[in-house]
């Protein structure tokens, strides 16, 4: 049921909407990228980590030791810890940033997004760097939006081709993509509720204690890059 001014709303308010003209369309400009821009460039195997406090946009500031295999530190979901890269989609630097979260529970595959809180850049969160690549190019391809891959392939998307933040599609549409998306991301194991709304405020570099921008891991306690 909808109301409007206390009237209930009828069929007819609904029929007589009409489709808006395209505006901030193609606002996606992010470089292709490939599974090894996501690799540990660093020697320090003590790690800064963004801990996720489910339903909160604050974030714990931890400390965890990851071996470095390879020239790189890995993902690792036996300990809930997974890699998180923000990639600059706006074509100005072309900046990748990486670093490490807990607390998606994510066992597999990888999740994007263009939704990321206030520079809205593509965020990914995954296992897989294959995955996660594959992900953020897809959010190229659709103008942006919503994205949850695994083994290579879609598994659920919604395209946000309205500045990277807004769909075309009618709301009824929208709920049954964003449930698909939901459904997805508890079949790669994510235990969030609004797994995409946690990852939107990761790169929020204002909000306590640890974030991630395109620039890299930023102390907000400190407003310091993390070197």
């Amino acid at each position: 049921m909808v109301l409007a001014g206390g009237i209930r709303v009828s069929d007819a308010a609904f029929a007589a909407r009409c489709s808006v003209a395209p505006v901030a369309r193609n606002s996606v400009k992010a470089p292709k990228v490939h599974a090894q821009d996501f690799r540990t460039t660093t020697n320090r195997e003590d790690t800064d980590v963004i801990g996720i406090i489910e339903g909160k946009i604050i974030t714990e500031h931890l400390h965890e030791t990851i071996l470095i295999r390879d020239g790189d530190k890995h993902p690792d979901p036996a300990r809930d810890l997974a890699r998180i890269v923000v990639v600059e989609r706006h074509g100005k630097n072309g900046n990748i940033a990486t670093g490490f979260v807990r607390g998606f529970g994510l066992q597999a595959g990888a999740i994007a997004s263009t939704v990321c809180h206030d520079h809205h850049n593509i965020a990914c969160v995954g296992m897989d760097y294959d995955d996660m690549a594959f992900a953020a190019n897809r959010l190229s391809e659709i103008e942006g939006g919503f994205v949850v891959a695994q083994c290579g392939a879609v598994l659920a998307e919604l395209a946000l081709p309205v500045a990277g933040l807004m769909s075309l599609l009618p709301f009824e549409q929208v709920r049954t993509e964003l449930k698909n998306l939901r459904a997805a991301a508890v079949s790669l194991g994510i235990t969030l509720n609004e797994p995409f709304l946690q990852l939107a405020f990761l790169a929020l570099p204002v909000i306590p204690a640890l974030k991630i921008t395109d620039r890299g891991m930023v102390d907000v306690t400190k407003f310091e890059l993390i070197r």
